[in-house]
């Protein structure tokens, strides 16, 4: 993928089940290769990331927010929106006041109770992770942070909540921060939007109705769309009418599975086709791993092909 030393912020969605985790933890680990001190987020109380890059022994369950190194350059963490609200409300408040508010339980009544409050915060977090003064004094900032979005429809909400509270409010620290976060949103030279999407039928045609949604939504489209799971042209049309030829030659096992793995690419071919003729945003491709689990390997080869020019 295009890469550029300004990019602070890549945001990575798409459909459930097409592989985001997969290409966001590809992506932040291309960026620790090149010597950038990167990070990837996931939300919800998921922790995958540390599996897939080999650190099973990184505790899932940790103190909320923390941020665990991984390798050289990379770290990971997860999200929760009421740690990171309390990290900021610490910034906005005098410091004797903090304590006093946190037990009331104001602030995480207004995460629970204001709609879109909770995805709000959430990319708010992950953009302050990039930020030169992070909201805990001690805290480095990151030069890229990679955020393993919600899937498309909620990922698309999480995208639009800046501007939406930034409307609401108008003035004070919500209005100010929601502000600053969705003018970063709304900047390519800023922030990255790719979209992770499967080679069918159903996932193409919803990776081009979320494109021309974030385009109606924020005023600028994809920056990329990644097709996971590709399977590899090993079997010709000719090789495919060969073995069909055969039937009761070769076992009926065999003969099926060949037909239905040449099947499988055309389907797949064909819409990835329709996808290339009909979006926007530059379309890459990573293959299929026939592995019973992902890791390391994995994600090393996916970082490798994702880094490669358009």
């Amino acid at each position: 993928m295009t890469r550029s030393d300004e990019i602070r912020l890549v945001v990575v969605t798409g459909k459930g089940g097409t592989g985001r985790t997969t290409v966001a933890a590809a992506l932040a680990l291309g960026a620790a290769r090149r010597g950038r001190r990167a990070i990837v987020c996931e939300v919800g109380g998921q922790a995958q990331v540390p599996r897939l890059l080999g650190r099973g022994d990184v505790e899932a369950n940790g103190a909320a927010g923390a941020e665990h190194r991984l390798a050289d350059g990379l770290w990971a963490t997860t999200i929760d929106a009421e740690s990171a609200l309390e990290e900021w409300m610490a910034r906005q408040v005098p410091r004797r006041l903090v304590s006093p508010v946190l037990r009331s339980g104001v602030f995480a009544g207004f995460v629970q109770a204001a709609p879109g409050a909770r995805e709000l915060v959430t990319i708010t977090k992950a953009w302050e992770l990039g930020e030169a003064k992070r909201w805990r004094r001690d805290a480095r900032p990151f030069d890229v942070v990679v955020l393993d979005a919600p899937a498309s429809g909620h990922g698309l909400g999480m995208l639009r909540t800046p501007r939406t509270f930034e409307q609401i409010a108008r003035v004070g620290p919500i209005a100010g921060q929601a502000r600053t976060v969705a003018a970063a949103l709304a900047d390519p030279d800023r922030c990255r939007l790719v979209a992770v999407a499967r080679p069918s039928e159903l996932v193409v045609g919803e990776t081009l109705e979320y494109e021309a949604a974030t385009t109606a939504a924020l005023g600028r489209g994809l920056d990329a769309i990644v097709v996971n799971g590709v399977w590899p042209k090993r079997i010709s049309r000719g090789d495919a009418d060969a073995v069909a030829a055969l039937d009761g030659a070769v076992p009926m096992g065999l003969r099926r599975a060949v037909l239905a793995s040449y099947d499988r690419v055309r389907e797949q071919q064909g819409q990835l086709a329709r996808l290339r003729r009909h979006a926007v945003a530059p379309v890459r491709t990573l293959p299929f791993a026939f592995a019973g689990q992902l890791g390391p390997e994995q994600i090393r080869d996916f970082s490798a092909r994702l880094a490669k020019p358009d």
